[in-house]
């Protein structure tokens, strides 16, 4: 997968705007940001190898598994994604990749990324593990494989994922230097 508009498109957007109670625009423009910060920050702690250990351990958690309905996303699941990828620094993540989201109307959209940073985790994960891991992924028939042979192949497909326009977008113009790595 060249960018991330397959793994957003995977995303029960409309689901999540009912969910939290505002326009579907708003939704979307919160996970239009809140995506690239996560694999940002999955890249982030992916850098070293205690850090793309605890990752490969955590895909292995998620291998297989495709949530595309509100009902089928463990919450309390992304609560601890997130935690693990930001660490303290959740909420400075939520604003500052807020800072690059086209909402109007003078909507918190910070408080709506940091509200769907939980809700979109779990879907993250899954596509991330049957990215690398293989599995199914019925959005993206070729996800199964493997990226090229390397020293830190979790890395590649993550900094793939992120090289993306709006991947780039978002991680160096927004989050700058956050994604130092949350909890390894």
């Amino acid at each position: 997968m060249d960018d991330l508009s397959g793994l957003i498109n995977l995303i029960p957007i409309g689901d999540i705007a009912e969910k939290l109670g505002v326009d579907e625009s708003i939704a979307r423009a919160a996970v239009a940001v809140a995506v690239p910060a996560i694999v940002g920050g999955l890249a982030a702690n992916a850098k070293d190898e205690s850090g793309a250990q605890s990752l490969e351990k955590a895909l292995g958690k998620h291998k297989g598994k495709n949530p595309r309905k509100l009902a089928d996303i463990d919450e309390a699941d992304g609560e601890k994604i997130v935690a693990n990828v930001f660490g303290a620094k959740k909420n400075d993540v939520a604003l500052a990749a807020a800072s690059k989201a086209e909402a109007k109307g003078g909507i918190d959209i910070g408080a709506i990324v940091a509200q769907v940073l939980p809700i979109i985790a779990p879907i993250v994960l899954a596509y991330v593990a049957n990215q690398f891991m293989g599995g199914s992924s019925k959005a993206e028939p070729e996800a199964a494989k493997k990226p090229a042979a390397s020293d830190n192949p979790l890395g590649d497909l993550l900094g793939g994922l992120i090289s993306s326009p709006q991947g780039q977008d978002i991680i160096s113009g927004a989050l700058g230097g956050l994604l130092g790595g949350g909890r390894k």
